[in-house]
C-alpha cells in the first residue's frame, strides 16, 4: 500500500494552498523558468496520497520555487536527481509507487547533464533591505532569513515564515558576478502597510567570496511613487536541512 506524503500536504495548507492553488503555482513557477510543466490537481492529490513516490526533476524544481523548500524536505520517498534531463520523447511524470517497489513509468532512462543539482549559492541568507516611509518621515530596515535554492543559473529566494510577518519572494538570475531579478513581499495584514502587497526588480553583484551579494531594488511606494533603496543577502548556512531551517524560523 502506498504511504501518504503527509509531509507535502502539511507544506500545502501552511501555504493556505488548495491543491488546485498548488498546481497553479508549480505551472506558474515552471513558465518563469522556462520549463513549462503541465501541473495538475490530480498530480499534486497523487503525490499527497503516494500513489506517486517522487516526482520528475521539472516538477521538483517547480515545487522547490513555491514552497521555498529544498525537494528532500517535502516528504517523497525516493531521492529526486534535479538535473536537467535531455528532452528523449518518452514524457511522462513522475516515478510510481508498485508492489514490486520504484519503477520508471516510461523506458529508457532520460539522459542527464553534468549540471549538479544545487550550487554555490544554495543554503540560507540574510536579506537586508532599507526603505525611506514618507509617512513616517524616517528610514527602516526589512529583515528575513530566506532559503536560497540554484538550479543552474537560476536562484529561488523564499523567506522563513516564522522570520517576519512580510513573506518576501525573489526570483533571480546570475550571471557570473550580476545577479539580476525580480522580488516580491506581502506585507502583514496588522501593519502599518495594512497588507499590501509590494513588488519589484533587482540588480546585485556577488562579492568575490561569494558569500555577500549587494545592490539596489526598484519598485513603487504607498503613494505609487517609484522608490529604490539598497538591497544585500549575507551567507549564513549552506545547509537546508529541515533542522537547519528550524534553527533560522526565528526573526534576525
Amino acid at each position: 500500500m502506498s504511504t501518504p506524503n503527509i509531509t507535502l500536504r502539511t507544506v500545502r495548507i501552511g501555504l493556505r494552498m488548495s491543491q488546485d492553488d498548488m498546481a497553479r503555482a508549480l505551472r506558474e513557477a515552471g513558465l518563469r523558468a522556462g520549463e513549462p510543466n503541465d501541473a495538475s490537481k490530480r498530480l499534486v492529490q497523487r503525490w499527497e496520497s503516494g500513489d506517486i513516490a517522487s516526482p520528475r526533476p521539472v516538477y521538483a524544481r517547480a515545487l522547490e520555487s513555491v514552497t521555498g523548500q529544498p525537494i528532500e524536505n517535502l516528504g517523497f520517498s525516493v531521492t529526486v536527481p534535479l538535473v536537467r534531463v535531455a528532452d528523449d520523447g518518452a514524457g511522462g511524470h513522475d516515478l510510481a509507487s508498485s508492489a514490486d517497489g520504484i519503477r520508471a513509468p516510461h523506458a529508457p532512462l532520460p539522459r542527464v547533464s553534468a549540471q549538479p543539482a544545487h550550487g554555490a549559492y544554495s543554503g540560507v541568507w540574510l536579506s537586508r533591505y532599507e526603505y525611506f516611509s514618507s509617512g513616517r518621515d524616517g528610514t527602516y530596515t526589512g529583515l528575513h532569513f530566506v532559503v536560497m535554492l540554484q538550479h543552474g543559473n537560476r536562484l529561488s529566494v523564499r523567506s522563513l515564515p516564522g522570520s517576519s510577518d512580510s513573506p518576501l519572494t525573489m526570483d533571480l538570475e546570475v550571471d557570473g558576478a550580476v545577479v539580476t531579478g525580480t522580488w516580491t513581499e506581502q506585507t502583514a495584514s496588522e501593519g502599518y502597510y495594512s497588507g499590501a502587497r509590494y513588488h519589484g526588480a533587482l540588480q546585485m553583484l556577488v562579492e568575490p567570496t561569494g558569500r555577500r551579494i549587494a545592490g539596489k531594488w526598484v519598485g513603487f511606494g504607498k503613494d505609487f511613487d517609484v522608490n529604490t533603496g539598497p538591497w544585500e543577502l549575507v551567507f549564513q548556512d549552506a545547509s537546508t536541512s529541515k533542522a537547519t531551517l528550524d534553527s533560522y524560523n526565528r526573526r534576525p
